[in-house]
């Protein structure tokens, strides 16, 4: 039987090449703030990190370096995940860098989506620890649902996202494993190039985002 067009039948999702090619484009000319908003959530996330790494010899210490991880980090890593969405939606450079600290204005809603992501992925991977991937996937477009929908709460953002990935998972899983060989070389140049590589996969994650709300809407 001979297919008919539909001219209103979403286009497909373009290739996750393309997506990578067009995210670099457009970060053409802003690397230096971008770079210098990752790197100082990077040494955010590095301290609470190693003040954490501490209970070995401090048991205490690690208390406090976990309570850092989860109370400062996680939605700092939020803020920052909803920095670059403005950034690539136009927002102007000059406060990108201090962009992410926005999370502080917002603290509860903030830290509560962040944590009750961090809750479910946890649980899921109790179980095992595929469908722990699976269901951070599920929930990757969690940051930009709740900075675009305010009315929604935390829970309804996680929904919204499980949503919004229905099928679209593995592409999301593809589109990251593309940067593998990127991957290997932040390692080899004692993870330097992750300044330039974290932003071009969030800004990638961003465009995905994009790209799945303009042909779900």
């Amino acid at each position: 039987m001979e297919e008919t067009f539909n001219p209103n039948a979403p286009a497909m999702m373009p290739a996750n090449v393309d997506i990578r090619r067009n995210v670099r484009a457009q970060l053409k000319g802003h690397w230096t703030n971008v770079v210098l908003c990752t790197l100082v959530m990077l040494i955010i996330a590095g301290v609470c990190s190693a003040v954490s790494g501490a209970s070995q010899d401090a048991p205490l210490l690690g208390i406090v370096g976990t309570a850092l991880t989860l109370l400062i980090a996680t939605p700092l890593g939020f803020g920052y995940s909803v920095a670059l969405l403005r950034h690539m939606h136009g927002e102007p450079d000059d406060d990108l860098v201090t962009r992410p600290f926005m999370a502080f204005k917002d603290y509860g809603r903030y830290l509560g989506t962040s944590l009750l992501m961090v809750v479910y992925i946890f649980l899921w991977m109790l179980l095992f620890i595929i469908p722990g991937i699976i269901k951070g996937y599920s929930y990757a477009m969690t940051p930009y649902i709740m900075d675009e929908h305010p009315e929604l709460s935390a829970d309804e953002c996680i929904e919204a996202s499980k949503k919004m990935m229905a099928g679209y998972k593995w592409k999301l899983f593809l589109l990251d494993l593309g940067f593998i060989g990127w991957l290997i070389l932040c390692v080899l140049t004692l993870g330097i190039l992750t300044l330039w590589v974290q932003p071009w996969m969030e800004c990638s994650h961003v465009k995905f985002y994009d790209e799945l709300k303009a042909r779900q809407a």
